[in-house]
């Protein structure tokens, strides 16, 4: 058996419990407001996106998870700071082949919601490889005394992109956990989304995150000299929480968050194999066997009523190991 470990807190949370308060007439306020707003006005959210680029490019460039900490969080701030740790053991001077990350047709998707926390989602092209995808991210923000920070990206082919439902002042819908009327819940995506990995079922549209991707993990436990065992489980709270916008139609675009085990154990008379990047964050020493942590984060297209879900993209990051 896999033995789990919690998933520490990696990078600052931007998705903050909201401190709740009964007015003296019942009603309940989240830090003080019940007034449905934009999250952000588009120069706020545009200044997010700069103040991000700004400090993710430092820390590329050096290879420094400290220097852009405080703009990341959630999945995407798990995989970052991990991979940014990872290369900074093998090249302690910094990226040699560092070129700027930059957007161009960036397009904003700004919802109106009460309280705290907020989030507005981002559609750009960038200037990585693999070239023609669009970047989606997912900015969030726990207070008006933090930081906007991106929790979610993903990239995704210009013609899969759902138009969002937008009202007359083009203001995005939110989605809600909860939201019935949908063929899974937002806050059941990544529970159903495990199972399906372990036991395969209808849920979700075949495609290389799902039918793909288990036939090839299926695949992978039958190594020879060597035993494989995945365990998966959803992440669902604080800046992991699921995150949604109505599409035109109807549906929801929704990113949610996993989270991955995988145990390899060798042969008796034979070593494990550990890659530089997994020694890198790697605790223990691999006589046996070797646990690699991974948090991978989805975005999906879920319609309305029934039918089934269909993974648009999935970016996935080694977090942590175990060697024993």
């Amino acid at each position: 058996m896999i033995r789990v470990r919690r998933l520490r807190r990696l990078g600052t949370s931007a998705a903050a419990v909201a401190a709740l308060s009964v007015t003296a007439s019942g009603c309940v306020t989240v830090h003080g407001e019940r007034e449905v707003v934009p999250a952000a006005t588009k120069p706020e959210a545009a200044r997010a996106v700069k103040d991000f680029l700004r400090a993710y490019n430092a820390a590329d460039k050096a290879y420094d998870p400290a220097l852009d900490a405080a703009r990341v969080t959630g999945p995407l701030g798990a995989i970052n700071q991990a991979g940014l740790k990872a290369r900074q053991a093998q090249h302690p001077g910094g990226n040699p082949r560092h070129v700027p990350l930059a957007f161009t047709d960036v397009r904003y998707s700004i919802p109106k919601k009460a309280g705290w926390p907020r989030f507005f989602v981002v559609d750009a092209l960038g200037n990585r490889k693999p070239h023609g995808y669009r970047w989606l991210m997912v900015f969030t923000r726990g207070g008006n005394d933090q930081p906007w920070e991106a929790a979610y990206l993903n990239l995704v082919l210009p013609e899969r992109i759902p138009a969002l439902k937008k009202d007359e002042d083009g203001y995005a819908e939110p989605v809600a956990a909860g939201r019935a009327g949908l063929a899974v819940a937002p806050r059941r995506l990544g529970k159903e989304y495990t199972a399906y990995l372990r036991s395969g079922g209808d849920t979700f549209a075949p495609g290389p995150h799902t039918s793909q991707w288990k036939a090839a993990r299926d695949r992978n436990k039958k190594r020879l000299g060597l035993a494989v065992q995945y365990l998966d489980q959803p992440q669902n709270t604080g800046a992991f929480a699921p995150v949604g916008l109505r599409t035109r139609d109807g549906g929801a675009l929704v990113f949610f968050s996993t989270h991955h085990y995988e145990k390899q154990t060798a042969s008796k008379g034979l070593t494990v194999p550990v890659q530089p990047d997994v020694k890198a964050l790697m605790k223990g020493e691999a006589k046996q066997s070797v646990t690699l942590e991974r948090v991978s984060n989805q975005v999906s297209l879920t319609p309305e009523g029934s039918g089934e879900v269909k993974i648009l993209s999935r970016m996935q990051g080694l977090v942590g190991a175990t060697g024993e």
